[in-house]
């Protein structure tokens, strides 16, 4: 199972009757699940059926649900009002015309004001049956595209995020065998920081050098963060192997690596391991950047 990116983008259009209609859904990352309808007036029952649909169909990411409707150009229809017409000859039946007065023809009665009718919205499109299962179909149809389009997104997003862990592993294997570590190396340095000061008018205890040495490496042992750091990292790729939706989990985990980099950071007694652990926070930044956009 793979993961799902929180971007994602499907489009489903078609033409029912005397409608083209098309769905279009946008979704981005965010910290909860939430989705918003936009349809034309007298459909928004069928967008709150669809919203439903969506929200169970994702667990994460803002979404903005669309539906366009248009209606085919064509001539307009013509409708003779029977009603009017007929109380029209009625009311002329019932009139004595003059000698010089000649009948009314029919051309005449249906160039009267409302005999005939223009009949131009004859559909609406909240009462069209075929159209409101063909909008029903569409939105399963939508959905599907959406989750296929983030499972792609997906796809090249754990490739990064796999690609970080590996720098990540890479950063804590190289700070565990930093030289500035062992005992000896703090000696050193210490015994020439010392000797600097003091300018050789001293000379210095080996055995108590050795023992503020060993002080120091214990106070800055990095064993533990090294540790913590290496099981963050298999645990990460565990989530990312186990797919799903995995993002808030991968969330938690970003931020116990940053402060494991801070602490070995803070520890840090050398300009190397110094650079190891800037180099470390910076990688797990962008970690944690990529990892905003896991669902």
């Amino acid at each position: 199972m793979s993961i799902a990116s929180m971007t994602g983008f499907a489009r489903e259009a078609g033409v029912t009757g005397p409608f083209q209609w098309a769905w279009e859904i946008k979704t981005v990352n965010g910290r909860g699940l939430e989705v918003r309808v936009r349809t034309p007036s007298g459909l928004d029952a069928i967008g709150e059926e669809a919203r439903g649909q969506i929200l169970k169909a994702l667990t994460r990411g803002q979404g903005q649900l669309n539906l366009s409707i248009s209606k085919a150009s064509s001539s307009p229809k013509l409708k003779v009002n029977q009603d009017v017409l007929q109380s029209l000859l009625s009311a002329i039946g019932g009139l004595t015309l003059p000698d010089n007065v000649k009948p009314a023809s029919l051309d005449g009665l249906l160039s009267v004001r409302g005999v005939v009718e223009f009949d131009e919205d004859a559909v609406d499109p909240g009462q069209d049956e075929a159209l409101t299962n063909a909008l029903k179909g569409g939105v399963a149809k939508l959905i599907e595209a959406l989750k296929s389009a983030r499972l792609k997104e997906g796809q090249a997003l754990a490739s990064v995020l796999n690609q970080q862990l590996d720098t990540i592993a890479a950063l804590v294997s190289e700070a565990e065998a930093c030289p500035a570590r062992q005992p000896e190396a703090i000696r050193t340095r210490l015994e020439a920081q010392i000797a600097e000061l003091l300018e050789g008018k001293s000379s210095l205890d080996p055995a108590r050098l050795h023992q503020e040495a060993v002080l120091i490496a214990a106070r800055a042992d990095i064993r533990e963060e090294i540790d913590r750091l290496r099981a963050h990292v298999d645990a990460a790729r565990g989530l990312l192997g186990e797919g799903g939706p995995v993002g808030r989990r991968l969330d938690f985990l970003a931020q116990e690596f940053g402060r494991e980099a801070n602490t070995l950071c803070a520890k840090a007694n050398d300009v190397a391991l110094s650079r190891i652990g800037l180099e470390l926070k910076a990688v797990i930044e962008q970690f944690r950047e990529q990892v905003q956009n896991v669902e």
